[in-house]
Parts: C-alpha cells; structure tokens; sequence
C-alpha cells in the first residue's frame, strides 16, 4: 500500500541486492495524526516519515476515515497491485485477513470471506464502482473477466461481514468495491504488456484526459493463460473494451456514462468449459451516474450470454454426462440485470449524519437449462444514523427492508459502536443480520445426469446403472441468513508509522441452500435444517520501517461448528499467514516479496458423488476430501529505468519487470476439485507517457 517518505540517496550495495526482491506493503494511505505513546522504536531524527489514514466509502456508502468506519475495512492501493506483479485481483487480495481465496483452475477463482470458500462462492458482493458485478441469476463473480483493465483501478476497499443493512441481499460475507481512476488522475496514456509460462498474455491500453469540464477514459485489455493440467490447452481468453465520460455540471455536480465489454471465448471452470459464440459479447454494461453534493442517482444495465458444455470431472467423464431438459450438452445461457440506485446523506445537526435511499433491481435469465424464462423483482429501502454520543463514542443504526418476488419481505439491522479513548486508537462492536435469497437458477434449474455403463471396467455393471435422472431448482426455497457480530481494534504507534489491527468475530448462519439427492438419484436444491457457527479472529500489522522499506504481517484462525442434516458441509482452514515486505528507491530499483501459508481442510464432498445417479463405489475413483496445507512465496523484481514529467503536469515513466507466483513450486490444489497449480514466471513492461 502506499506511503510518503523523503527519498533517500541511492542505498548501499546489499540493500539493492535486496531490492531486486523486496518491498513490503506499505499499509494503506491514513490521516496525518501523530500519537506519541509507550511504544517506541529508535528512529533516526532525520526521518520525517508517516503513514496516511485511508478514507474509503464501502461501509456507509460516503466516504469517511477509515477509522471512523462501522466495520473493519482494509484497501488494496494501485500500488499494491503493481508491485504484486498479479495477474488478476484475487492474487492481490490474498494478503487481506479473513478473506477466503480459492483458486479452482487458471481461468477460475472464488473470493468469500470467514469460512465461506466454496467452489461456489455466492455470499460476497463484488462492485465496480458502486455498481454491482455480482451475478444475481447464478450467485457468482466471474473474477477474470471484471470489464475494467489493472492499470485503471485506483484502490479496492474489502469490508469482511454481513453489510445488508445499507447494501441488501447478497452482501452477506462481505463486500468489495473496485474503484477506478478519474479521467483527470490517469491523463495521458498508459499501456502494459505481460507475458510468460504457461502461455500467460496480460495486456492493457488506456488513453485518458480533461478537455475543460469533459473528461473521458478509454481502455481496452486483452487476458489469456493456458491450463495448469494441460500446458498446450487454451484454460482463458478474454478481451476486455471499457470507456468512462465525466461532465461537471458546477462545481457541486457532475454527470457520468460510462459502459464496457468483455468477450470470454474460453473460460475452462471446475465442472464445465464455457465458450462465447454468439455475436454479442459475453459481458457488458451501461452505466449512468448523476451526483449532486451529498446526493446521488445512478442507473444501470449488466447483462452476459455464454455456451456451457457441462463436463463432469476427468475421472468420471466415462461415466456421467449431463445436459439440458432436451438432452443437449450445451446450455446457452442470457441473463439482464437493470437497476435504480437512489441515496442523499445530510448532516442533522452537528451529532448527527443521516443517510437514506432505495434500490430496484431486475433479474432474467433464459435457457433450455432452467424450466422456465425466469424474472425476479426486488426493492429495497434503507436508513442510517450516524451518533457522536460523546467526543470518543459514536453510534451507528442501520435498517433495510427488502422486497423480492420469491420470498418474503425482510428486516436487516446493523448497531454498530465506535469508542476513540485517545487519538489514533479506536475500539468497535457491531451486530448485523444479512440475507441470501435463492437465485433464479436454484428455483429453476432444469437438467439431467446421465450415468453410463463405461467400456474397459474390470467388472459388469448392473443394469440400473445406464439411467437419467433429473436434477432440479426449486421454488419456495428461504433466504439463506447470517447474525453477526464483531468487536475489534485499530491503532496507530511509532509517530504513525505502525498500524496495528485485530478483530474477534462470530457468525450464525442458517437456511443454507444446498442440492440434496432425492428418491430414484435425482436431486434437487433444498434449505439444510441445521446451522453453522463460525467464529475466530484475525490480527495484523502495517509498517514504514524507513524510506525504502515497509512491510505487512497478518495471522487468521477460524472455526466451525455445525449441525446440518444432509451432504452440505463448510469447509475451511483453521489457521492463515500472510506477511510481505517491499522496498523502492529513488534510483528506479523496486521489487516485493509476499508470503501465504493455508492450513489443511476437509470439504466432506465424496457423499456427493456416490449418491449422484446411483454412481457405483467399486471401480471409480470418486475426489478426496481433504486438502493438505500450501505454502506460496511470490516475487517481484522492477526496475523504473525513465521517469520525467510532462507539460500538462502529469508524471511519464516507463518500467520493466519480472514476477514469480508460487516461487517454490510447492504443487498444491485449493480444493478436492479444483486443478493442481505450480509456478508461473512473468515478464512485465509499463509505459506512461
């Protein structure tokens, strides 16, 4: 993460050498408080170093210091997603504590948070800017194709639990937003090309910049890897075309359109490979933003089409297939997403900040895979106080009512507490309730498994082996639902160049939708009777050790208790590292190294597949459960070889760089289904000018 320092003169020797391989997170940026305190570190009287107080917007939709947020929050800056050397963000969101990360194949990852990793991850609400990329239709974010390029994100703010209260359904493990730069902070243009194993291509261009109170960014990327499994197989493609206007109306308002694609012709995921061949794109947006002061209107359409081949594993594609009510393996799919966002925050005298709004959405999808063209509507309503009590006590209540077509009305609450005994050290203490309803695909998938008798077994089958059975939504299902509660602690030390953070947490969650195997081997999706119980806590630190050197450490642990009735079991490790150190120099040199150990875990998924169609328990070799601890150690080495700046104000500069993911090769999967990833080496080349 960023920090401001006084440049140094070029370091000695041995500190380039580590250089080429360091440079550790430099915590986010945060409000120029200094607090003087017991805990001291000799620092040298010529270091006038800092670390700002960041001000995000996620938890209570305007921005705010971080430190007076209701949640626990952490921000990823562009500067941490340039010296990861990452190819995609959920690499980058690794270092963040509690959030769960899963990479499943190259093309495919899932992002949850406390418990949640599941090779479908439904439970985190992802935005671009406000605007929600999270799939309503089929519970899912499609991480490798997000319609903006790398070099154009500004920050991502992660806020871990429930935030239904402001955000309605599905923020129900967190939310992140990815925000963007403005025309005006990217003027000029930018391109960045990346390439190595594997058949790895990541590229972008994007040309920006103000012509008087117009302003415009345009960019366009291109994303392609080949499998892990299969060196010479195409795992990813996508190209990716984005613009964003800007018009300021005053000086108190202005109007934004923006809209982008993303063509995906190959995406190779856990159970299936998808390919785009219609002549639309198989993502795109439109998207209008008025903002006046405190007050807001935006408007949105989202809408994607794909061709699924459902594949079964490799182990059992002998044996089972599955296709569409008609008996076709290949399932087009078309889903739309319009929404109306409406929100105004006010002062209500000088205790109280008052912020309300509404949302409409509306979902469809259409396929010969559900039984119907399905549609759903939903409408929300929301209000929040913010309450400084006292100088050091601040109260936060939030309440949301949501209406949807397929369940009934609900309540979501938020009571949060604030407590700043001393400037620089803030204790909290929340409680909130969130929603999952069910999406249009769990009332309304329509297909079939077909178990074959396979040539080559050592041994007959029985006849009642060769069947189809059906495997079905269901309608009537109940919103998934979690109560949650946090307490936690933030604090600044070492004149503001040491931030440290731990937070306890409990989570109840029960009405989990699952699919359940039913009489004859068909199997439908169900609301499980049991609950789960997730608790455990998470602590970290951020530092500016010097003007070259900073670094991050965190430490997670999670456990879960749980009392479900049928095969839907949580799985997820109990303990979590991840520290980095990274170092830059005035001479150009730069790199980072980044370290994360995942404990072992047990996803209880065999039952599934003996269940599945009658599937035989002899002669198949049916997944694992258990999935053993891994270590990965990544690299970055770059070296700024020009820099100057240009007439119009902004910086021109041009870099090289080499990257390392999993620098140890420690081979490892992140799920019984999931691929078994190894070492991937990049070369980089960025250029503004």
């Amino acid at each position: 993460m960023r920090h401001d320092a006084i440049k140094s003169t070029s370091p000695p020797l041995l500190a380039v050498v580590l250089a080429i391989t360091l440079r550790s997170v430099a915590a986010a940026d945060t409000a120029p408080l200094i607090f003087e305190d017991s805990l001291s570190f000799p620092v040298s009287n010529d270091l006038e170093l800092l670390k700002e107080e960041e001000t995000v917007s996620i938890a209570s939709r305007y921005e705010q210091p971080i430190s007076q947020a209701p949640s626990n929050v952490y921000v990823v800056t562009d500067e941490d997603i340039r010296q990861s050397g990452a190819t995609d963000l959920p690499t980058v969101l690794r270092r963040i504590p509690g959030l769960e990360i899963m990479q499943m194949t190259a093309g495919d990852f899932n992002v949850s948070a406390r418990g949640g990793n599941q090779p479908f991850a439904n439970k985190m609400l992802v935005m671009v800017d406000g605007r929600s990329i999270y799939l309503d239709v089929q519970g899912t974010v499609y991480w490798k194709s997000i319609p903006v390029t790398l070099p154009e994100i500004k920050r991502i703010e992660v806020l871990k639990g429930p935030a239904s209260a402001v955000y309605g359904f599905n923020a129900f493990d967190g939310v992140i937003n990815i925000i963007t730069k403005s025309p005006e902070e990217m003027k000029g243009s930018t391109v960045q090309m990346g390439g190595g194993e594997q058949g790895t291509i990541s590229s972008a261009a994007v040309h920006a910049g103000t012509v008087g109170k117009f302003g415009y960014r345009l960019s366009v990327g291109r994303d392609q890897t080949q499998q892990w499994r299969d060196g010479d197989a195409l795992a990813f493609r996508a190209h990716k075309f984005n613009i964003q206007t800007d018009y300021a109306l005053s000086s108190t308002s202005k109007l934004q359109v923006s809209g982008g694609v993303v063509e995906t012709n190959r995406y190779d995921g856990q159970v299936g490979e998808v390919t785009s061949n219609s002549i639309r794109p198989s993502f795109g947006y439109a998207n209008v933003v008025y903002e006046q002061g405190e007050f807001f209107i935006r408007a949105w359409w989202s809408g994607y089409t794909d061709h699924a081949t459902i594949k079964p594993l490799p182990q059992l594609t002998n044996v089972l297939s599955v296709t569409d009510r008609n008996g076709v393996s290949t399932n087009p799919f078309s889903g739309n997403t319009y929404n109306v966002d409406v929100q105004h925050a006010f002062n209500l005298g000088s205790m109280n900040r008052l912020l309300y709004g509404a949302n409409y959405r509306h979902n469809s999808l259409s396929s010969p895979a559900i039984d119907q063209f399905s549609r759903e509507n939903r409408l929300g309503l929301f209000l929040q106080d913010e309450w400084r009590a006292t100088s050091a006590i601040t109260i936060v209540a939030g309440l949301r009512y949501d209406l949807h077509t397929q369940i009934n009305g609900t309540w979501s609450p938020r009571l949060a507490m604030l407590y700043q005994p001393l400037e620089g050290h803030t204790f909290h203490l929340s409680g909130s309730v969130a929603y999952r309803p069910p999406t249009l695909f769990e009332s309304h998938q329509d297909q079939r498994v077909t178990t074959s008798i396979p040539t080559g077994l050592p041994f007959p089958l029985p006849p009642s082996i060769s069947s189809t059975v059906p495997v079905t939504g269901a309608t009537g299902l109940a919103p998934e639902q979690i109560s949650s509660y946090e307490v936690g602690y933030q604090g600044w030390y070492w004149k503001h160049r040491l931030r440290i953070r731990a937070d306890l947490f409990f989570n109840h969650v029960s009405n989990l939708i699952g699919s359940r195997p039913v009489s004859g081997g068909a199997s439908t999706f169900v609301n499980d009777s049991g609950a789960a119980d997730i608790y455990g806590g998470e602590a970290g630190i951020e530092f500016l050790a010097s003007r070259w050197l900073s670094g991050f450490a965190n430490y997670a642990y999670e456990e879960i208790g749980q009392s479900f009735s049928g095969t839907v079991r949580r799985g997820a490790p109990r303990s979590k590292v991840s520290a980095g150190l990274r170092t830059e120099w005035e001479n150009g040199l730069s790199g980072e190294i980044s370290y994360y150990y995942v404990g072992a875990v047990t996803y209880p998924i065999a039952q599934s597949f003996t269940t599945l169609a009658n599937l035989p328990t002899t002669g198949i070799t049916t997944p694992g459960d258990r999935v053993r601890s891994y270590n990965l150690l990544n690299l970055r080495a770059g070296y700024r070889f020009w820099q100057q700046k240009a007439a119009a104000g902004y910086m021109r500069d041009a870099e090289v760089a080499v990257s390392v993911f999993n620098a140890l090769n420690d081979e490892h999967k992140e799920h019984p289904l999931g691929d078994l990833i190894s070492r991937r080496v990049m070369g980089w080349l960025t250029l503004r000018f």
